[in-house]
């Protein structure tokens, strides 16, 4: 089973669309947090030991997540997606967006 996390800002948009277009594939455990201090689900130390993938949608993210967290992050693959701020939940060229990039990177 492939533990992944989408990270986002807020987890408001990009990351729980993530969250619900991949929940379903089969051998792939799925959640979502935000790195904002003001997200609806902030990410944990929990969370980030819980993956064996993390997926940040700006390369900003990163940096904020390695601030945060260094330490912990010493096993997953954490790679940023590049998607800006510019989609709303489940929009349809969000969601073509991450199918188009996800499924490639997950081994």
């Amino acid at each position: 089973m492939k533990k992944i996390l989408f990270l986002c800002s807020k987890n408001k948009l990009r990351s729980p669309t993530a969250e619900s277009i991949f929940a379903n594939v089969e051998g792939w455990e799925v959640a979502s947090a935000g790195i904002s201090h003001d997200a609806e689900v902030h990410v944990s130390l929990e969370d980030i030991e819980w993956a064996d993938y993390i997926f940040v949608m700006e390369k900003n993210h990163k940096k904020k997540l390695s601030n945060q967290f260094g330490k912990a992050l010493n096993r997953q693959t954490l790679i940023s997606l590049d998607i800006p701020d510019d989609y709303e939940y489940m929009d349809d060229a969000l969601i073509k967006i991450l199918k188009n990039k996800v499924p490639s990177l997950v081994r």
